[in-house]
């Protein structure tokens, strides 16, 4: 990658003298892993609707909003001005507060199956506390999850994200209902809850086939466990999250992103049966937290989840639908390999001829990195794995200029590595269509 990593290395001096004050201080420069990319990653200074700006003065079309979290885009300004209302009045207590009355009493309107909601500060505490319910109410330990699938840092899910099993961690394949019936057939008794994305975020944005969840959430309860619905990316696909796509009742649903407006957040929501569990005085379950529900995130979560209308949620579909067909085009024009995969206003894009499939590791480790490292020349910051989060605030004047930016970059993947016009570049795509959950 000479000339892109040249005009990278040119454009973020400052970047770069950030990043190695980072790494005295900060294991790797950071604390979030999935934020690195070679050769360091951009400082950003600020961000404002659907832009960020680094350090260096060099300004990016967001589309990733902070890892699918602001689907308002930067510093909205209802989410600022409900935060800056509530700042004067306090920014934390240990008792209710009126914005998180809200948000819960929000949350239960919007998704059918969550009848009371407790709140934590991340999506990996919201599938942490719904692993340690479903263990508390049913005696078991083990987890089964898809291979793969991302549901934060306990060490159960890590092994999964792995693609191992562990001590209390089981897989299967994400989507297939027999492999998840096997499993729970011959270790039914040891189960405690299934876990699984409506759609696998970090492992390539598979989405699981019409019924899959459904019948899965069925075998669970038929064996004894609580099926737990991962939430925490989804719940932005439809007002009654993605659960409402695939006609599925989950037991406990695990929310984050979305719900904060930008702010530290998680949650989960479900059966009150089940939340009781946690009810004082002396609860089964001792949960807590000195930022839960705290009222800032709280009023900011509100006016977020509150403006995610339905008319918002199919126009960022229908605008996530039209730019991989122009980044499908661009590419077979550039001669380069591309496909996608894609669901509702979340786009994967992957720098081979097809995705992988579910339970295979990517192979176009180099192109990606070259496309995402020219994307960023070219004014785009996603992540650099290639996934994409559109946004409510990305209108269509704004997608048409992405368009030609990522053209611009697929152009300087294809000198870089040598594919000529022309070559095989069309791709199959893996594709949500209008809203409904397809196999891929």
């Amino acid at each position: 990658m000479g000339a892109i990593l040249d005009t990278f290395r040119s454009r973020t001096p400052g970047s770069a003298d950030r990043h190695r004050r980072a790494t005295a201080v900060m294991p790797g420069g950071d604390t979030r892993t999935t934020t690195y990319h070679p050769p360091y990653p951009l400082t950003m200074a600020s961000g404002s609707g659907p832009y960020l700006a680094d350090v260096d003065g060099n300004r990016y079309v967001d589309l990733i909003g902070n890892y699918t979290s602001l689907v308002h885009g930067n510093a909205y300004p209802p989410i600022v001005e409900a935060a800056a209302r509530q700042i004067p009045c306090g920014t934390a207590w240990p008792a209710r507060n009126d914005a998180q009355l809200e948000l819960a009493e929000l949350l239960t309107e919007r998704v059918a199956s969550v009848e009371q909601v407790r709140l934590c500060n991340s999506g990996t505490e919201a599938t942490m506390l719904c692993a340690y319910i479903a263990r508390a109410m049913t005696g078991r330990r083990k987890v089964l999850m898809a291979r793969y699938g991302y549901h934060g840092s306990l060490e159960e899910f890590e092994f999964g994200f792995a693609g191992h099993e562990g001590p209390d961690t089981l897989l299967a394949r994400h989507g297939d209902v027999a492999a998840f019936e096997d499993v729970l057939e011959r270790h039914g008794s040891e189960i405690a809850c299934v876990v699984l994305e409506p759609v696998m975020g970090s492992a390539g944005l598979s989405v699981a086939p019409a019924g899959a969840l459904a019948r899965i959430a069925g075998s669970a309860r038929a064996a004894g466990a609580l099926f737990v619905l991962d939430e925490v990316i989804t719940l932005r696909l439809a007002t009654g999250g993605a659960q409402a796509l695939h006609g599925v009742v989950p037991d406990l649903t695990a929310m984050g992103k979305i719900i904060g407006g930008g702010f530290p957040v998680g949650a989960v929501g479900g059966r009150a049966d089940l939340l009781s569990v946690t009810v004082p005085p002396g609860p089964r379950l001792v949960h807590s937290g000195t930022f839960n529900g705290n009222p800032v995130t709280a009023a900011a979560g509100v006016v977020s989840v509150r403006e995610l209308t339905d008319e918002r949620i199919a126009a960022m579909a229908r605008r996530t639908e039209w730019l991989e067909r122009a980044l499908l085009a661009a590419a077979a024009e550039a001669g380069v390999p591309f496909s996608t995969r894609r669901a509702g206003s979340l786009l994967q894009c992957f720098l081979s001829a097809e995705p992988p499939e579910v339970n295979q590791l990517r192979t176009d480790g180099e192109a990606a990195t070259a496309f995402h490292l020219a994307a960023l020349n070219a004014g785009l910051f996603f992540a650099g794995r290639g996934f994409m989060a559109l946004s409510t605030v990305l209108d269509d004047a704004l997608l048409e200029e992405v368009a030609g930016r990522a053209a611009d970059a697929l152009r300087a993947v294809a000198v870089e590595l040598g594919h000529g016009e022309g070559s095989s570049g069309r791709a199959r795509t893996g594709v949500a269509r209008d809203g409904a959950p397809t196999p891929v």
